[in-house]
């Protein structure tokens, strides 16, 4: 069972990797999307990057590799692709559970790189989706992980300190991103 300080008054949730076990969907969908636009797939270059902004992955991937894809069109092909299988994702069982023990007492949010219309899907999906008062996501006009911005924003909204926020996630940049905001944070990683 994941503990939880007795600090805490609030928790923040990544969403796909951390609630739901759906990164092998989305790295499938990576893989399509890029091989549509005519490039090879890339693991060992998308799995650092998860809980990024999407197009900016795309934009981190045309600076790399010398490309000139457009972040818009190929994003638009991996939801596309990831949208086939949404049906397929699992919960992150120990991850959910904490939802479910905490639903009642502490206020919780999603702060997710993933577009909104995923991201409800994925929560609609696994059960849980009004379980959370805020759910921010890369459609939102906030700097994304690992700046600390979403975090920060995720914590206004619930009204609770930064210092008091947990944040469970399961990528580099948004454990980064929770370590800025001044957060305790869980690394999901080993629950998957």
């Amino acid at each position: 069972m994941i503990q939880i300080g007795p600090h805490v008054r609030g928790l923040i949730f990544d969403c796909d990797g951390t609630l739901a076990d759906s990164m092998p969907l989305h790295m499938e969908a990576w893989e399509k999307a890029f091989v549509d636009s005519g490039e090879p797939y890339r693991p060992d270059f998308l799995d650092p990057l998860r809980g990024m902004h999407e197009e900016e992955i795309v934009a981190l991937y045309n600076q790399r590799y010398q490309r000139n894809l457009d972040p818009r069109a190929v994003v638009d092909r991996k939801h596309a692709h990831f949208k086939k299988s949404v049906h397929l994702i699992e919960p992150v069982e120990p991850v959910v559970e904490v939802v479910n023990r905490f639903r009642d007492e502490l206020p919780m949010a999603v702060v997710s790189g993933g577009r909104r219309e995923t991201v409800t899907l994925t929560l609609e999906g696994l059960g849980i989706v009004g379980f959370f008062s805020v759910v921010l996501t890369a459609d939102d006009p906030i700097p994304p992980k690992p700046a600390p911005d979403l975090f920060l924003e995720a914590a206004r909204r619930i009204k609770v300190a930064p210092e008091l926020c947990h944040v469970f996630e399961d990528g580099d940049m948004g454990l980064e991103a929770a370590r800025r905001a001044g957060m305790t944070a869980t690394d999901v990683r080993g629950f998957t």
